[in-house]
């Protein structure tokens, strides 16, 4: 059974900084969520104010309110906020004392490892709880470098990319792995970022935290072990960042580990400036699709829309324009599925057609 856990996301569900909550709101394999804390949006279903559609995923004002209406604590308190500076303020520290307080396990996705906060390891052991920093890489002595071994492998491997960070990119892998599972296919799924790793992804590392020594070696062992292991029919890799976006650099260590054999790209049309970064203004799609082309060798087959400030028409109106400027399918996931995508997938490897029953 997947433990019961909250989600703390104070004043950011739904945005670009509550990637983490949100992730975790629309599908965690590990853990049972049972609630989501922002006073902002008390009283809500999580999963309707996302996406439209119940999930039973109620939105609390704090902790004490959600154990009183449930009448237990939930055993995993997780962070469920990925701000770009990565040092908490004191009055969230105080809510994950707080938390421990009460007994529960706390899960962290941020760079700043509570492992190593004295006064977090002291609480910890005094409420007799645990801290799991998702995001601390392992001893130096366990990190892999990059060997070649990708040029061998067999079974193809798919990356989903993006024009920015927090556009969706993991959503859109995790997804097609479902749409590719549901057709018959053994698809994996390789996490290259804390929340996947959160919501229990088997095989993956938060790629950000490793010095670039290591980066595309850890990517490139984690499709190799996953391969070994489940002997997939397809493997589908999650992107970081932007591959042209000047303050992170982890999409070029995963282009590099991974040698997809083909690239969908995440979008976001109505986004102005990079995210967390005022004044920086987005590449074209187009540019960002030439900069993959040129340094990955491969080819975006097709484009998944973030529908961001977009209304339905628009977004029919945008996958029309692009299915006709590009020439590449297009969709936004959370809305039409990943059926195109499947589609463009097998007509590209036929070999995933070889003695499947496909759906």
């Amino acid at each position: 059974m997947r433990e019961k856990a909250l989600i703390y996301s104070e004043g950011q569900l739904g945005k670009l900084d509550g990637k983490v909550a949100n992730g975790l709101v629309r599908h965690s394999e590990k853990y049972n969520i049972v609630g989501v804390i922002d006073s902002n949006k008390a009283g809500i279903d999580a999963g309707e104010f996302l996406d439209g559609k119940k999930n039973g995923i109620p939105v609390f004002r704090n902790i004490d309110e959600l154990i009183r209406e449930l009448n237990y604590t939930p055993k995993y308190f997780i962070y469920g906020i990925a701000p770009l500076e990565s040092f908490l303020p004191v009055k969230q520290r105080e809510v994950i004392i707080s938390a421990m307080k009460l007994g529960m396990d706390i899960i962290n996705g941020l760079p700043e490892f509570f492992t190593e906060d004295e006064e977090f390891i002291q609480k910890a052991f005094e409420y007799g709880v645990e801290i799991n920093d998702i995001r601390k890489p392992p001893p130096r002595k366990g990190l892999h470098n990059f060997k070649g071994s990708i040029f061998n492998i067999k079974t193809p491997v798919i990356t989903v990319f993006g024009t920015d960070c927090a556009v969706g990119k993991r959503t859109s892998a995790v997804n097609l792995v479902e749409a590719l599972t549901k057709k018959g296919l053994n698809a994996v799924f390789i996490a290259t970022g804390q929340t996947g790793l959160i919501q229990g992804a088997k095989y993956g590392i938060a790629v950000d935290v490793l010095s670039s020594g290591f980066q595309n070696g850890e990517v490139e062992n984690e499709i190799m072990k996953a391969d070994a292991a489940e002997n997939p029919d397809i493997i589908v890799v999650e992107g970081q960042g932007a591959l042209s976006h000047p303050a992170f650099t982890s999409s070029t260590a995963i282009m590099r580990g991974a040698r997809p054999q083909a690239i969908i790209l995440q979008h976001p049309p109505k986004r102005k400036d990079r995210c967390d970064f005022p004044g920086i203004p987005m590449p074209t799609l187009q540019s960002e699709i030439d900069l993959i082309e040129i340094i990955s060798g491969s080819k975006v087959i097709a484009i998944t829309l973030n529908h961001e400030d977009m209304t339905d028409k628009e977004i029919d109106e945008t996958v029309k324009d692009y299915e006709e400027k590009y020439e590449l399918p297009t969709m936004d996931v959370l809305k039409h599925g990943c059926g195109k995508i499947v589609d463009r997938l097998l007509q590209m490897f036929p070999s995933l057609l070889i003695g499947k029953q496909i759906a």
